[in-house]
């Protein structure tokens, strides 16, 4: 059996372990000439010749696992797998058992699924537990599901922080806001208590100028009363004269009715 050795995975060197199987007795032509086309990456004729292989004999295992190893190269990672897992399922051998969990694995880290690679490589080292490439590959993938952990905890972290911030801005913002409106408020209040103050004012200066006026307006009746009230002295004796006049009318009225009612006293001779 021969091991291809592959590139890197992300930026952590990672060997995987490809297994072709070379031809001997019991090999066909078609896996033989699929194993010539594999070297020269002529990963599509491989693939039909192993199918060829497998028209033949459908479960045999060495055409199932190489088949899988070229559209592993061909970046048909679903199709490699399910190849993989039909090896492991009718091989009796546990080295093939081995190597088809570990390049199941192997798919599963380039389909960065690390939690399926894991199961795979520790699948592969039950069937094999000294391989140094799968103890490699199994810690490597343990390593990237702890890092995914610690990234999405962080993520978590960061959101709820962003959360938090956004809540505290709200709030801070409703504050902000509810100030404003109280300052508004006070203000406002302050302007109609002015307003009323200053109304009240006017209104007491009106008043106040009002009383004045009338009360100037009343002096100066009065004063005018007392002016009209004022007579000259030819006046007083007019007037004096008409009084006396009036009252010896006002008499002689009087003393003419007293003449008049009193009866004549006349003698009678009998």
């Amino acid at each position: 059996m021969k091991k291809i050795k592959m590139n890197k995975v992300t930026y952590i060197l990672i060997f995987f372990s490809l297994i072709i199987y070379s031809q001997d007795s019991n090999n066909d032509n078609y896996i033989f000439e699929g194993n010539k086309k594999i070297e020269i990456n002529d990963f599509t004729g491989a693939e039909i010749d192993y199918r060829n292989s497998l028209s033949k004999d459908p479960n045999s295992t060495k055409a199932l696992y190489n088949l899988g190893n070229s559209q592993y190269n061909s970046l048909a990672y679903d199709e490699a797998i399910q190849q993989f897992f039909r090896t492991q399922k009718f091989s009796k051998d546990k080295s093939e058992k081995h190597s088809a969990f570990h390049n199941m694995g192997n798919v599963y880290m380039k389909k960065k699924q690390y939690d399926k690679a894991l199961k795979s490589y520790k699948s592969a080292l039950r069937n094999n537990p000294s391989d140094n490439e799968t103890r490699y590959n199994y810690a490597l993938a343990k390593s990237l599901i702890e890092k995914e952990k610690n990234n999405d905890n962080k993520d978590g972290d960061k959101k709820n922080d962003k959360t938090k911030e956004k809540k505290e801005k709200k709030s801070s913002d409703n504050n902000d806001e509810k100030n404003e409106n109280g300052d508004n408020k006070k203000d406002q209040e302050n302007d109609d208590q002015k307003k009323n103050k200053n109304e009240n004012g006017n209104n007491n200066e009106n008043d106040e100028t009002k009383s004045k006026k009338n009360n100037d307006l009343d002096n100066t009746q009065q004063k005018e009363n007392r002016a009209q009230g004022r007579l000259s002295p030819e006046q007083v004796k007019s007037l004096l004269e008409a009084m006396n006049n009036q009252e010896k009318k006002v008499q002689d009225k009087i003393n003419a009715k007293k003449v008049k009612g009193v009866p004549s006293k006349s003698k009678k001779d009998w």
